[in-house]
């Protein structure tokens, strides 16, 4: 079991609620300094990652810790499916998501919902294909949350992980470690002021069983044919599994 880092230290709430306040309370300037911290990197990887699924064609996915939708998004640009399905823990988040889908004349391709990514309220055998980005380090329980996407899979469809992971050779560890436990809290703090939240993202990735501890992971709760591409030096990864 991964070690459990949670945004806020306090004892009293779980991490899902607390992982939930912390997008709250930093959804209406998520999408600026995501894009502002990774230098625009994060659209690329995301295009990268929604690139494993042009082979199965998906029609109808499920977009897991959706956020503001950015994921899906590129992925109904590249894709063209019939339907997404966005799922997140944070409102705050979904407002944002819902008033960007009404802008781009999207109701009736994408739709979210606020729901428990570890206790998704879908049927069995459901979704061509499953993504989450930058989501899974976040879940309480990193192993029900795998399998119950899985469960919502249909036989022989694809879930695709974009997750960070940690850069492993110099100098790029030590600019990476760098810029994530100094720069990244202070331009947090500066523009979203909640220094909290900014802390929490070294220390989540930090303890994430990245690379093929996560395959390991995947594998155990039944996905086969797992895979991992590491992107831009290791600094995140992309990962696939079939059921």
């Amino acid at each position: 079991m991964p070690e459990q880092i949670t945004p806020y230290k306090d004892k009293s709430a779980t991490k899902k609620e607390q992982v939930a306040d912390m997008f709250n309370n930093i959804s209406k300037t998520y999408d600026f300094l995501n894009h502002f911290m990774s230098l625009g990197i994060d659209i690329l990887w995301r295009k990268k990652a929604i690139g494993e699924l042009k082979k199965i064609k998906p029609q109808l996915m499920l977009d897991v810790a959706t956020g503001t939708g950015d994921f899906a998004f590129e992925a109904i640009q590249i894709l063209n499916p019939a339907k997404v399905i966005g799922v997140d823990i944070s409102q705050g988040m979904l407002d944002v998501a819902d008033q960007k889908i009404k802008k781009r004349g999207l109701s009736d391709r994408f739709e979210v919902r606020l729901g428990d990514s570890e206790k998704l309220l879908f049927e069995d055998n459901t979704f061509d294909a499953v993504t989450v980005a930058f989501g899974v380090r976040n879940y309480e329980n990193l192993e029900q949350g795998l399998s119950d996407m899985l469960r919502v899979l249909k036989p022989g469809g694809k879930i695709v992980i974009l997750e960070f992971s940690k850069p492993q050779k110099f100098p790029i560890k030590q600019l990476y470690n760098f810029y994530f436990n100094s720069v990244t809290p202070a331009i947090g703090k500066m523009f979203s002021k909640n220094n909290d939240a900014y802390k929490y993202l070294p220390e989540s990735v930090a303890a994430f069983p990245d690379g093929k501890n996560f395959l390991t992971l995947m594998h155990q709760v039944g996905f086969k044919d797992t895979k991992f591409q590491p992107l831009t030096f290791g600094i995140s990864s992309i990962y696939t599994g079939v059921k």
